[in-house]
């Protein structure tokens, strides 16, 4: 057990102050009742800071900070190019992607795809999406969450993965299964101090063991070690030769399958897109997406440099994942709990929003078409029942999927990428190009499953992110084929694309410039 009383004391005072808050959010309000759904998109009044900090809140959970810090701990730098190239993929969803959702007013991405497509395309893919969100994103946040809490608390790591599973699935459940984005301006700014904290120890703790100095010349010190002893964690671009290559392959990270990753993510992910939804207008959710993309140049700091960190202050662990729970049993009494908690609001914010886009796309896209005259009550059970099941099976299935796994953010984006390619080729045609049909569409989803499948069986010795570069032209390919084999019907789509402003504001063009010449910068430095 390595909290003290202290501690507990502050794990203590988050858990009665998360508790309070969601009574807060639910006063008044039936459990179920025959008004507008619970787990509803948000009414369109965020502000810009909420939507920012929405988005990032939303993002980092266990998978960014234990499973990109363990891919740090045993690669090093490179694995930050999912977070730095994060940031432009965001520019380009504010300024092409969100503009069409708002004008069309869409709630959900299974929505988009049937005023678009028409119904099969919509279920297709909303049975794809439910498939990753429970045995992908809920798995793995239950792991690696569970790891930690293990590697802190002493407790089994079932026991742990148990005890996380219920207590962070009943808080989103218990506030209706919408995200409370207000509450997660308080989430991120712990994320970022909890982050920022254990690098600071780490880094201070480096230096100390080196007769360095404490304050900000022993910080600098501290990163200067580590430097000159793990030169080969500070590339960016990893060389054919490194026996990491497979998991960050040079030059097609910049250039290749990343992009596809990036786009599907931040562009066409529910439970990501439902928070830009929420804004006031297409301004503010541009200011909003401005700020997660700095924020996301942030995250190296506080995920990737404590995994380097940890691969000085404890070389030779057992599992690059156990890389962040063991700094985390370094750092003195106190912040060791307000680090503790920090991570459980991150699993928090992250399992609510995941359970929230299962309740709705279930509902929405899947239940709902079948039985399209349900009433509202009958549709909020439903959604309950929906995101109870699918938190059951990933508790059931996380160790099973997860065990095998040295580095459980690459078991997340190597399977995430059985879809990505064609959910890109999807939407992006549908978006911007009249001929695609809905023969095309499910063409490049099923596509996109089989031809990763069989890649992976029969040429597993291609990285995972060239595959999804590759399946992503073929299916690109196969759905203009068959698009253009047939007669264009555009009475199907309802998605009015004509009369679209794309223009964005200055303070827009100058902060994403400002963006570009900070990633220009890194990867001159850090090639």
């Amino acid at each position: 057990m390595h909290l003290s009383l202290f501690d507990m004391a502050v794990v203590i005072i988050y858990a009665v102050s998360v508790l309070a808050v969601a009574q807060y959010l639910q006063r008044g309000k039936a459990r179920f009742s025959d008004g507008p759904e619970e787990y509803a998109p948000l009414p369109r009044a965020l502000p810009w800071w909420a939507i920012g900090t929405s988005l990032i809140a939303a993002n980092i959970s266990a998978e960014q900070i234990i499973g990109m810090s363990g891919s740090a701990y045993a690669l090093g730098i490179a694995i930050a190019a999912y977070e730095l190239l994060a940031a432009l993929a965001l520019l380009i969803v504010g300024k092409f992607f969100l503009p069409i959702y708002l004008k069309n007013n869409i709630s959900t991405m299974p929505e988009f795809l049937k005023r678009r497509y028409g119904t099969p395309t919509q279920v297709v893919m909303a049975v794809f999406w439910l498939g990753i969100y429970v045995l992908v994103a809920l798995t793995s946040t239950i792991w690696l969450g569970a790891m930690a809490v293990h590697t802190v608390t002493g407790l089994t790591l079932v026991s742990s993965l148990i005890l996380l599973g219920l207590f962070a699935g009943n808080y989103a459940l218990y506030v209706g299964l919408r995200a409370a984005a207000f509450t997660d301006v308080l989430q991120v700014s712990m994320l970022v101090l909890g982050g920022l904290v254990i690098a600071v120890f780490a880094l201070d703790k480096i230096s100390a063991a080196h007769g360095g100095a404490g304050g900000l010349d022993g910080l600098l010190a501290g990163f200067a070690i580590l430097t000159k002893e793990l030169p080969e964690h500070f590339h960016l671009i990893l060389e054919p030769g490194n026996p990491y290559y497979k998991y960050v392959p040079g030059l097609s990270v910049l250039l290749g399958g990343m992009w596809v990753i990036n786009l599907s993510y931040w562009g066409f992910n529910q439970f990501i897109v439902q928070r830009a939804l929420a804004a006031k207008s297409i301004r503010e959710v541009q200011s909003g997406v401005v700020l997660a993309a700095f924020l996301k140049l942030l995250m190296p700091v506080l995920v990737v440099l404590p995994g380097i960190a940890a691969a000085v202050l404890v070389p030779h662990l057992e599992r690059p994942d156990q890389a962040y729970p063991n700094l985390m049993t370094l750092l003195p009494n106190g912040f060791r709990g307000f680090v503790f908690v920090a991570l459980v609001a991150a699993i928090i914010a992250s399992m609510g929003s995941t359970l929230s886009s299962i309740a709705t796309i279930f509902t929405n896209d899947v239940y709902k078409v079948f039985r399209p005259t349900a009433s509202k009550r009958l549709l909020v059970i439903v959604g309950y029942v929906a995101a109870i099941a699918a938190l059951l099976v990933a508790m059931a299935t996380a160790v099973p999927l997860l065990r095998g796994w040295d580095q459980a953010f690459q078991y997340i984006q190597e399977f995430n990428g059985f879809f990505t390619p064609g959910i890109v080729v999807i939407f992006v045609l549908g978006m911007f190009w009249k001929r695609a049909t809905q023969a095309g569409a499910l063409t490049a989803a099923i596509g996109s499953a089989l031809l990763s499948t069989l890649c992976r069986v029969f040429l597993p010795q291609i990285p995972f992110m060239n595959r999804i570069g590759f399946v992503f032209l073929i299916c690109l390919g196969l759905a203009v084929v068959v698009s253009l084999m047939q007669r264009q019907r555009p009475e199907l789509s309802t998605i009015e694309a004509r009369g679209i402003d794309y223009s964005t504001s200055t303070t827009y063009n100058v902060a994403s410039a400002g963006v570009i010449a900070i990633l220009a910068a890194l990867y001159y430095f850090l090639w």
